[in-house]
């Protein structure tokens, strides 16, 4: 056993627990780290604002399901940090921010950069940690995670005061935790199960919304064959997506607010509906009271405090999905439901809400993402910012391959994609990575642009330009009397910008050029951009208005008026919100 500082013990613990690369930002706090950091072999990315560093690790544990690290020095490095926390906390996404903080001797008096990081971010963390004795340090770290990883992933802060880090300790790292209170039930019960399995038999027209739940328990192969067995179609969340294959005959798209009038439909008339590793976001469910209103529903996650939160729920089942998955799988019997797939089959064929033409006359963004889709043949992984290019890329490029669709669901903030993009790309170097922004949330965090330059990594960026924040602006046309408030855009050249960071750009203005670019991005060596001007005031279909059912989803702006009307009468106001 070593005695040593409680910088060389974070970095010894950090190699134990596999890490190999680090996001992150130094300053006055966290500088003794950041002295030892390089005397070890981690690959640190230096981001230019500490919300690239968290989004970089987001995308980083996302692609490659380790916990993903970040650092941030006290006060505004720390404050910094707490929007990409969020976003992992309500993705279950695991990560480990490291944060420095004032010495001890110095806390609670308002010193230079002296902020309470563990006080703000208690509600948006599992748990988190202020280390005050360099003898805790290395049992914090284990358990820290240990606890991002396990049951529900999720962030997780350590808050450690300069002097901890440069005081010594002896260096003994725990073999395993002790934490007697954090015991993540990860089997089903097996009367639950039971129970499931003879409701799924009995329905007549069931159907499965599969969750992130699938991907974070890499339960892919288990999904396919109990849909195939019990002839079950199936829908995915926006986090779901790229869980199941998305051209396989029992896949029916996503559902809610911008999913398929179809899938809409089919939870509206299904009699059992089977929930796996989803948390019944209001995006999902629309109006509460007319979700799946006809449906014994069972829900299985690995979080107790999901089930019968927004939803009533016949059969509850706590346990990771891919067990519970296998489970159902040896008590189910074969299942076959030909009149509800034809069913189905009609409602796609009556309202083909991916229906596209061959050639549009302007810059249709919905176009241009497929365009992507068939240039790519289906096999990049596409990182998306939050807005309308988010739900277009969702609607129109078909994921085939497991966990290649990342984005931010339940924070949804903008900036997310470029920074989590080129974490995406560390974590999987010989993956093909776009980057599919809009020009509002690429400017959230373009700055990182010298980061994807200087590590010299290959995403490309599909910037979609319309001048306006597109999803905002929408609402305002569509159910503000077009009363267009803070929306417009000035914006820079982005050829320009992209050249100024050394980073090749082009600009498309017309149909004609979208193939080529796309072409000419791939035989770029290193990272490319391309701006697609696109149509200013492009709404995404479908929609389900503020406040409405899933029943009420409307396929155009036409629709709006009419079901304003139906949702005010059904709800008795209007309970919407961006």
């Amino acid at each position: 056993m070593q005695r040593l500082t409680g910088a060389q013990i974070l970095c010894e613990s950090l190699i134990k627990e596999g890490v190999d690369t680090i996001f992150g930002m130094p300053g006055g706090a966290i500088i003794p780290l950041y002295d030892t950091l390089f005397q070890y072999p981690f690959r640190h990315i230096l981001c230019r604002h500490e919300q690239g560093a968290s989004h970089m690790a987001d995308g980083y544990a996302r692609i490659t399901g380790t916990v993903g690290v970040c650092l941030g020095t006290s006060g505004p490095g720390a404050t910094n940090l707490v929007t990409g926390i969020a976003t992992a906390m309500m993705d279950s996404v695991p990560m480990v921010a490291i944060t420095g903080q004032v010495p001890t001797y110095m806390i609670g008096k308002d010193a230079f950069q002296e902020t309470d990081t563990t006080g703000i971010t208690m509600p948006i963390t599992k748990h988190n940690y202020l280390v005050m004795d360099v003898k805790d340090l290395a049992r914090v770290i284990k358990e820290a995670f240990h606890i991002a990883r396990t049951g529900r992933p999720g962030p997780v802060l350590i808050d450690i005061p300069k002097d901890v880090t440069t005081n010594t300790a002896i260096y003994e790292y725990p073999a395993k935790v002790n934490l007697p209170g954090f015991k993540p039930k990860m089997q089903g019960h097996s009367k639950q199960i039971r129970q499931a399995a003879r409701m799924i038999e009995q329905a007549k027209k069931p159907l499965i919304i599969a969750g992130h739940g699938i991907i974070l328990s890499g339960a892919y192969a288990e999904l396919r064959a109990f849909a195939e067995k019990t002839q079950v179609p199936v829908l995915s969340t926006l986090l779901g997506i790229s869980g199941f294959p998305e051209t396989h005959p029992l896949y029916l798209g996503w559902p809610g607010m911008h999913g398929m009038y179809y899938a809409n439909m089919a939870i509206s008339h299904t009699d059992c509906l089977i929930a796996v590793g989803m948390r019944m976001d209001d995006r999902v469910t629309g109006r509460l009271n007319a979700f799946a209103p006809h449906a014994q529903i069972i829900h299985i996650d690995i979080d107790p405090a999901e089930l019968g939160k927004n939803v009533r729920t016949a059969v509850p089942i706590v346990g990771d999905a891919k067990n519970v998955l296998e489970a159902l799988l040896e008590e189910v019997k074969p299942g076959h439901h030909p009149e509800w797939m034809q069913t189905l089959s009609q409602w796609r064929i009556e309202h083909p809400s991916l229906a596209l033409p061959v050639k549009p006359e302007t810059m249709s963004s919905p176009w241009i993402v497929r365009e992507l889709y068939h240039a790519t043949e289906g096999k990049a992984v596409l990182v998306t910012d939050v807005g309308q290019a988010q739900m277009w890329a969702a609607q129109h490029y078909f994921f085939e391959r497991p966990n290649t669709h990342i984005t931010s669901g339940g924070l949804g903030p903008m900036g997310y994609a470029l920074p989590a993009a080129i974490g995406v790309q560390l974590g999987k170097p010989e993956e093909e990575v776009w980057c599919v922004t809009g020009d509002g949330g690429f400017q959230m965090t373009l700055e990182e642009l010298s980061v994807l330059a200087e590590e010299k990594l290959p995403v490309k960026i599909a910037l979609f330009n319309n001048s306006y924040l597109g999803m905002v602006r929408q609402w305002q046309q569509l159910f503000y009397d077009r009363r267009y408030s803070g929306v417009k855009m000035w914006n820079p050249d982005f050829v320009k910008l992209g050249e100024a960071y050394s980073i090749p750009t082009i600009r498309v203005s017309h149909v004609d050029g979208v193939r080529a670019a796309f072409e000419w991005a791939r035989a770029v060596e290193g990272p490319a951009m391309i701006e697609f001007v696109v149509d200013a005031e492009e709404n995404v279909f479908p929609m389900v208005p503020p406040g409405a059912s899933l029943q009420e989803t409307i396929e155009s702006a036409d629709e709006v008026a009419p079901k304003m009307q139906q949702v005010a009468v059904a709800a008795g106001s209007d309970k919407g919100g961006v």
